[in-house]
């Protein structure tokens, strides 16, 4: 799906109350549409979680995209890039 439409439908559904993470691949989309919550990752795409067979990394790049959800204190929009708190 395309990074704008995923942003902009996040948007939608933060409205309605559910908080969402948008796990985002064009940092500049992401600056433009401005999602509440966007963690930019620097793989390429068709890789969202990057490399496949690599537990590890994967779960840190979920555990920093539910921390955004946790953090109830910086304003939205949220845009924080991988590996950096």
């Amino acid at each position: 799906m395309c990074n704008q439409t995923v942003s902009l439908v996040a948007a939608e559904i933060e409205r309605q109350g559910i908080p969402t993470v948008v796990l985002q691949f064009l940092k500049e989309v992401a600056l433009k549409v401005g999602p509440p919550r966007a963690l930019w990752l620097p793989f390429p795409h068709g890789f969202p979680l990057g490399k496949p067979e690599d537990p590890t990394l994967q779960k840190s790049i979920m555990l920093q995209a539910l921390a955004m959800v946790d953090d109830e204190v910086s304003p939205l929009p949220r845009l924080a890039s991988f590996g950096s708190h």
